[in-house]
Protein backbone atom coordinates (compact mmCIF):
# COMPACT_ATOMS: atom_id res chain seq x y z
CA UNK A 1 0.00 0.00 0.00
CA UNK A 2 2.87 2.34 0.81
CA UNK A 3 4.49 1.71 -2.57
CA UNK A 4 1.20 2.60 -4.33
CA UNK A 5 1.00 5.89 -2.42
CA UNK A 6 4.65 6.67 -3.21
CA UNK A 7 4.12 5.87 -6.89
CA UNK A 8 1.06 8.15 -7.13
CA UNK A 9 2.76 11.06 -5.36
CA UNK A 10 5.82 10.70 -7.61
CA UNK A 11 3.63 10.88 -10.73
CA UNK A 12 1.77 13.93 -9.47
CA UNK A 13 4.97 15.82 -8.67
CA UNK A 14 6.54 15.16 -12.09
CA UNK A 15 3.52 16.64 -13.94
CA UNK A 16 3.89 20.09 -12.33
CA UNK A 17 6.41 21.24 -14.94
CA UNK A 18 3.92 20.79 -17.76
CA UNK A 19 1.27 22.78 -15.96
CA UNK A 20 3.75 25.57 -15.32
CA UNK A 21 4.67 25.73 -19.01
CA UNK A 22 0.99 26.00 -19.93
CA UNK A 23 0.50 28.80 -17.41
CA UNK A 24 3.47 30.71 -18.80
CA UNK A 25 2.11 30.25 -22.30
CA UNK A 26 -1.25 31.69 -21.27
CA UNK A 27 0.45 34.66 -19.58
CA UNK A 28 2.55 35.39 -22.67
CA UNK A 29 -0.57 35.22 -24.84
CA UNK A 30 -2.46 37.65 -22.59
CA UNK A 31 0.47 40.06 -22.49
CA UNK A 32 0.63 39.98 -26.30
CA UNK A 33 -3.09 40.79 -26.52
CA UNK A 34 -2.69 43.74 -24.13
CA UNK A 35 0.24 45.10 -26.15
CA UNK A 36 -1.67 44.79 -29.43
CA UNK A 37 -4.71 46.58 -27.98
CA UNK A 38 -2.58 49.36 -26.47
CA UNK A 39 -0.68 49.97 -29.70
CA UNK A 40 -3.86 50.01 -31.78
CA UNK A 41 -5.57 52.46 -29.41
CA UNK A 42 -2.58 54.77 -28.94
CA UNK A 43 -1.07 54.46 -32.42
CA UNK A 44 -2.66 57.60 -33.85
CA UNK A 45 -1.83 59.68 -30.80
CA UNK A 46 1.78 58.54 -30.83
CA UNK A 47 2.09 59.28 -34.55
CA UNK A 48 0.78 62.81 -33.97
CA UNK A 49 3.22 63.33 -31.10
CA UNK A 50 6.19 62.22 -33.24
CA UNK A 51 5.11 64.54 -36.06
CA UNK A 52 5.03 67.43 -33.58
CA UNK A 53 8.49 66.58 -32.24
CA UNK A 54 9.87 66.33 -35.79
CA UNK A 55 8.42 69.74 -36.61
CA UNK A 56 9.84 71.40 -33.52
CA UNK A 57 13.28 69.82 -33.94
CA UNK A 58 13.46 71.10 -37.52
CA UNK A 59 12.64 74.62 -36.26
CA UNK A 60 9.02 74.82 -37.32
CA UNK A 61 5.94 75.96 -35.47
CA UNK A 62 3.39 73.26 -34.71
CA UNK A 63 -0.29 74.12 -34.97
CA UNK A 64 -2.66 71.49 -33.62
CA UNK A 65 -6.23 71.08 -34.76
CA UNK A 66 -8.84 69.64 -32.44
CA UNK A 67 -10.48 66.30 -32.93
CA UNK A 68 -14.04 66.22 -34.17
CA UNK A 69 -16.64 63.48 -34.16
CA UNK A 70 -15.68 62.41 -37.67
CA UNK A 71 -11.94 63.15 -37.75
CA UNK A 72 -9.08 62.56 -35.38
CA UNK A 73 -6.84 65.29 -34.05
CA UNK A 74 -4.16 66.47 -36.44
CA UNK A 75 -1.76 69.32 -36.88
CA UNK A 76 0.39 71.19 -39.32
CA UNK A 77 3.97 72.38 -39.33
CA UNK A 78 4.87 75.87 -40.54
CA UNK A 79 8.57 76.50 -41.18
Amino acid sequence: MLSLYTNITTRLHTNEKGATAVEYGIMVGLIAVVIIVAVSLLGGTLNLMFEEVQCRVSGGAWTATAATATAAASGSCAP
